[in-house]
């Protein structure tokens, strides 16, 4: 008969079916080709583009951030979170087995009648095995841990995304620096010789060659180029600040490599937008959120169905503890309990309603970082466009006003012209040299963008640098 009954159970769960929806990844609408296309492309999706910037330094940071930073650490201990949840659910597919024992001395006031004396002392020793397990018929358990699964996953995902965001963020960070610095060596130069200058113009000055008009422009000129200079040497140390702290390190002081006219701009990688749904650990973590969510309906309408469970004790239980593991001591029990629901007051369907309503979000989150993706890419695809173009120009519209300056100065000193026109050429030189260094800058910053919002296997060769288990 305990055969038989073990038998039908198993019969019972093997066709037991799980309710609630299966997982079926939704139709998205994918554009053919990116607005803006470029026939340099190159497949580097799969490789460690920052190295393309050919500087040992820049290496070095990445590599540093990989290892130190606590974001990443933040996000490796949350995998752990969740792989540990996942073993807790799945566990509960399984029998459950735990033993116990028991000492115990008592006064059974069962044997005490009033009047007739005070009952019985005894002493009384149990050990016992219990097991019990659900069977899963209708599911719940198995979505539970489809659930919890895709949570795991989704967690990998996320410290994916923050590895992609992290090397984007020190590449950015780094050749940011590197403009500063480039940036403060323009206004240093342009001081110095505007200081030099204004040696040569209070001498003349004193000499009684020019006027003070004259000299007050010129000191207007030098003053303006030292003032340039704090708000730069501000800006270098927060960016090394900053920075530092993406190392995993105390706010410091940051090595420095080849200049930002040293740096090699990286390729522009290929790729199409259907290859952005497996390619972006961000769209790839909310299709695992969906999944979860999905897979948490079934879990919420499995409590409409019975629960069914198998149960089972068996142990030795005597009086005395020198013979408590005898044949006649032996204790068993087996059973089948059944719970269902009959009145929940709507407590089961607000589950279901609510399981329901976070699947919608996670379905509209999930479309979201999809559209997301795709604008991420056209932006970066033009900006680096763009931007390349404008660098072309003001290049050109730096060459032209170093000659204006040349001649601006050269017809002063001739004295064709008044010292205004020496002023604009040299201030319009100037803004113009900072300018054309922060377009080189925002292109680089382009680039790396359009690698970040490309997404591919390249995170995995960076993965390798955390030196962590998951890097293995």
């Amino acid at each position: 008969m305990r055969k038989s009954l073990i038998a039908a159970l198993l019969a019972l769960l093997a066709g037991g079916c799980m309710v609630g929806p299966d997982y079926l990844r939704p139709q998205v609408e994918t554009p053919p080709a990116w607005r803006l296309s470029d026939e340099a492309a190159n497949d580097l999706a799969n490789t460690a583009w920052w190295q393309q910037f050919d500087d040992p330094v820049l290496d070095d940071l990445v590599s540093t951030a990989l290892r130190e930073n606590h974001d990443l650490m933040i996000a490796a201990a949350r995998i752990e979170e969740f792989a540990g949840n996942y073993g807790f659910v799945r566990a509960g597919l399984f029998p459950q087995v735990d033993a116990s024992y028991e000492a115990r001395r008592q006064r059974d006031i069962s044997a005490v009648v009033i009047g007739a004396g005070n009952g019985t002392t005894y002493n009384s020793y149990n050990a016992v095995l219990n097991a019990s397990w659900e069977i899963d018929i209708w599911g719940r358990i198995r979505r539970q841990t489809e659930a919890a699964r895709a949570q795991l996953l989704a967690s990998e995902e996320g410290r994916r995304g923050v590895i992609l965001s992290l090397v984007g963020s020190v590449a950015g960070a780094y050749v940011n620096l590197r403009d500063l610095d480039r940036q403060l060596q323009i206004a240093r130069a342009t001081a110095k010789i505007r200081g030099e200058s204004y040696d040569i113009f209070k001498d003349r000055y004193m000499g009684g060659v020019i006027s003070m008009l004259e000299l007050s422009q010129n000191k207007s000129q030098y003053d303006e180029a030292l003032a340039s200079i704090p708000p730069i040497e501000k800006a270098i140390a927060q960016q090394e600040n900053g920075l530092s702290v993406l190392l995993g390190r105390n706010p410091g002081p940051i090595p420095r490599g080849k200049n930002i006219d040293q740096l090699r701009l990286p390729a522009i990688p290929a790729g199409l937008p259907s290859e952005l749904l497996e390619r972006r650990p961000d769209i790839r973590r909310a299709e695992q959120d969906l999944i979860a969510a999905n897979a948490l309906i079934g879990a919420a309408k499995a409590a409409y169905f019975p629960t069914i469970s198998l149960t089972g004790l068996f142990g030795y239980s005597s009086t005395s503890l020198s013979n408590l593991f005898q044949g006649d001591n032996k204790v068993w029990s087996y059973g089948l309990p059944i719970t269902m629901p009959i009145f929940t007051a709507g407590a089961i369907a607000g589950q279901v309603q609510s399981a329901e309503a976070v699947q919608q979000q996670a379905l509209f989150a999930y479309q979201r970082a999809i559209q997301q993706g795709f604008r991420e890419v056209n932006d970066a695809l033009v900006d680096q466009d763009r931007t390349r173009e404008q660098l072309r120009a003001q290049k050109q519209q730096v060459e032209a006003l170093e000659q204006y300056s040349a001649t601006a100065r050269l017809r002063y000193d001739n004295g064709y012209s008044s010292y205004i026109e020496v002023i604009d050429a040299e201030r319009s030189l100037f803004n113009v040299q900072l300018q054309y260094t922060q377009t080189q800058q925002t292109q680089f910053q382009a680039m790396i963008n359009l690698y970040l919002a490309m997404g591919g296997g390249w995170v995995n060769e960076a993965n390798k640098l955390t030196g962590t288990s998951e890097g293995q």
